[in-house]
């Protein structure tokens, strides 16, 4: 197992800049943001990606000795107006891995918040299926993660169709995999522990991330949250700042044979606001999981 971070909680600094900090800090991998310009979370330029891009990136990653975990592309691919510009990025994305020898490409399901769960699901396997077909052709595993992605709804309800086990089940008939981030399951009121056991064969990738439960505020919102769709009484933290059971978690993984990464994924605002805090955050991240993950 090895311990590494997803990059695209520091979009201002350069790939060769977070790896050579990542392996000084003693990470052992990443998970490359990947999303087309002009969004700043493209460390990995799939848009345009070709022999000097893969030089590029194999060169850091060479000279560092971490490894490339996954390619990092979430967005909505169920969206009615642009959800076939989203599948396209990710065919993109599944064709740089490939040539990158990344074993995986995360993404979301996502939702079309006009329809129906059955007949997003159903819509789902409409679109999933062909590329999950195209990702495994190429030796690469799209890895879905279980993040509830209540923004996504205009009344605040899941917009990402892959937030329960329930749902893992039907995932895994389409050939997808799970990218299992614990921090979205407490606010379900959902043991990370397990929800995680009975599918961990099923699990290409992990994200670590914590989740605090802010005192009293559930008594007012309830727990869907405020109207605005907010989250309202809960935060993401970095691992060990939050309610996650860290050593159940990783011990589970343990138990159970898993021997890929547990990426960070640093969306903790206290440790926000500047590339020194986010490291900071990420070294807090470190110290909390490497005891479990020896390197």
């Amino acid at each position: 197992m090895k311990l590494g971070f997803l990059t695209a909680c520091l979009p201002e600094r350069d790939l060769t800049d977070i790896a050579r900090w990542a392996a000084r800090t003693g990470f052992e991998a990443l998970e490359v943001a990947g999303w087309p310009s002009p969004d700043d979370r493209n460390h990995i330029r799939v848009d345009r990606f070709d022999e000097a891009e893969c030089h590029r990136v194999r060169r850091i990653f060479a000279e560092t000795g971490l490894t490339l975990s996954s390619i990092a592309y979430y967005e909505n691919n169920l969206h009615p107006r642009e959800g076939a510009q989203v599948n396209a990025h990710v065919r993109a994305c599944v064709d740089a891995a490939a040539a990158l020898g990344c074993p995986t490409v995360g993404t979301f399901v996502g939702r079309d918040p006009g329809l129906t769960v059955r007949d997003n699901l159903k819509l789902a396997t409409d679109v999933f299926g062909p590329l999950v077909e195209y990702a495994t052709a190429r030796g690469v595993r799209i890895a879905i993660e279980n993040c509830v992605m209540k923004s996504w709804h205009p009344d605040g309800y899941p917009g990402n169709l892959a937030y329960s086990p329930e749902l893992w089940e039907w995932m895994f008939t389409l050939g997808l995999k799970l990218n299992y981030d614990p921090s979205h399951l407490v606010p379900l009121g959902i043991d990370p522990v397990a929800a995680l056991r009975p599918y961990v064969a099923n699990v290409a990738h992990v994200q670590a991330k914590d989740t605090e439960i802010l005192p009293g505020a559930i008594d007012r919102y309830g727990c869907y949250g405020p109207i605005s769709g907010e989250k309202g009484w809960y935060r993401f933290r970095v691992p060990g700042l939050g309610q996650v059971d860290w050593v159940r978690v990783i011990d589970a993984l343990h138990e159970a044979g898993y021997d890929g990464t547990v990426s960070v994924e640093h969306e903790d605002p206290v440790w926000s606001g500047s590339t020194d805090r986010v490291q900071t955050g990420l070294g807090i991240a470190y110290r909390t999981l490497r005891p479990m993950i020896p390197g």
